[in-house]
């Protein structure tokens, strides 16, 4: 849930338009809080390294992802190979923690 979380501000901040729109800032701000809340919810079982790396390569494949559907951004083949290399890292990270 951190890292939905995560995706959920980072987007945010895109459509908040520098927090020049309140309500999308203060999505956006919400997303921030809840979070970091599932984060350290998440690292009282699981170790500090794992759960922060974990939470932002969930926020970065996911950000990636949505940047291509919502906002054209490129979906070059070897950026698509990069997030699945993130991919393999956080599923790699999680089934050694």
């Amino acid at each position: 849930m951190a890292g939905v979380f995560e995706i959920a501000w980072a987007i945010g901040l895109k459509y908040s338009d520098g927090f020049s729109k309140p309500l999308a800032g203060a999505l956006t701000l919400i997303s921030m809080g809840v979070s970091v809340w599932f984060l350290a919810i998440a690292m009282k079982t699981i170790p500090v390294g794992t759960a922060y790396a974990v939470w932002t390569g969930i926020g970065a494949v996911g950000v990636a992802i949505l940047g291509m559907v919502l906002f054209g951004e490129s979906r070059e083949i070897l950026r698509v190979a990069c997030l699945f290399l993130i991919i393999a890292g956080i599923i790699g990270l999680k089934l050694l923690a």
